[in-house]
């Protein structure tokens, strides 16, 4: 390739788009641009770098092994881009611009979606894009300015910024209690049905302390499932004994549609984080969210003081 005809960030962007909208229709969309200006784009970058990046189908397209190479480099270019581009004017202006956010399902649903409106208040230039997945997933390859975690961090290389203490509590329904019976040890768990988070890799064997005694019990799992909203829902069921985090079930405890179970027994903490790539710069809307965030859950966090819901509008604790 001639050093001197290198690919632009527009026709980087362009490709970018491509392989992540899975299309040249999907990808003009989102760049709000023709079609045959994204298809013209693609051509010359194929041109200038001599590969093809993609296979083309009457039906699909797909990125050739040049092209899954080149996928993240080129994401990390934007990112890096986007990044320089707010250095620069950042110290002139208020926070602006989209912020990518990746939560998990339960706590997305239960915490961050009800903070958008007191945040979108606070930071009006501030666009939020809301994805919520318990998988876990790429940073750099979603776009994302920043994702939150719950529980033990992988070394990935991400920046973590500690937001609160997060941890489970065993729940069950009334009636299935008043059915089988109300464990008083935690070796009576076996004999009783579970639910299961299924992501956890410890999902099957509950570790519970109370003051230096530890155990650990494997149980029996009647329901697995991938989101903790659907363990609560079943445990309202009757179905069984769930272990649910305590920002999930502070409502239904507090109105007695579940009790807890072995309440002077705890489970293991989890800290609840919000990662960053690992740049020198943080963005600051993403630091704008990460501050926001923090300040409205408050230590403890409000559903450890007796709330159920976060303080009020415009108060931050």
């Amino acid at each position: 390739m001639n050093p001197n005809n290198r690919p632009t960030l527009d026709d980087l962007a362009v490709f970018v788009a491509v392989a992540e909208s899975d299309g040249f229709s999907a990808a003009a969309r989102r760049l709000h641009a023709s079609k045959a200006m994204v298809s013209v784009a693609i051509s010359r970058l194929e041109a200038q770098l001599g590969v093809k990046l993609f296979q083309r189908t009457t039906r699909r397209i797909s990125l050739t092994e040049a092209g899954q190479a080149m996928l993240p480099h080129a994401q990390r270019s934007m990112l890096a881009a986007r990044d320089a581009e707010e250095a620069a004017t950042e110290t002139r202006t208020s926070p602006r611009g989209e912020l990518r956010v990746n939560a998990p399902m339960s706590f997305g649903l239960k915490h961050v979606v009800p903070a958008l409106g007191d945040f979108a208040s606070a930071h009006s230039e501030i666009r939020v894009d809301l994805v919520l997945d318990d998988r876990v997933l790429d940073l750099v390859e979603g776009g994302f300015d920043l994702a939150l975690r719950i529980g033990a961090l992988s070394d990935s290389g991400l920046i973590a910024h500690r937001l609160a203490t997060s941890y489970n509590v065993l729940v069950a329904h009334p009636e299935y209690l008043s059915r089988v019976g109300r464990p008083t040890t935690p070796a009576a768990l076996k004999a009783h049905a579970t639910l299961l988070y299924s992501l956890s890799s410890t999902a099957a064997r509950w570790v519970l302390t109370k003051g230096s005694k530890t155990e650990s019990i494997a149980v029996r799992p009647l329901l697995r499932a991938n989101s903790g909203m659907a363990l609560l829902e079943a445990s309202k069921q009757g179905l069984g004994i769930a272990s649910v985090p305590r920002f999930l079930v502070g409502e239904e405890l507090a109105q007695g549609s579940l009790v807890q179970v072995l309440a002077d027994w705890t489970l293991p903490e989890h800290g609840i984080f919000a990662l960053t790539t690992a740049r020198d710069h943080v963005p600051r809307k993403t630091r704008a969210f990460i501050d926001f965030f923090r300040a409205r859950i408050g230590s403890p966090p409000y559903w450890e003081r007796g709330r159920t819901k976060a303080p009020g509008k415009g108060k931050r604790s």
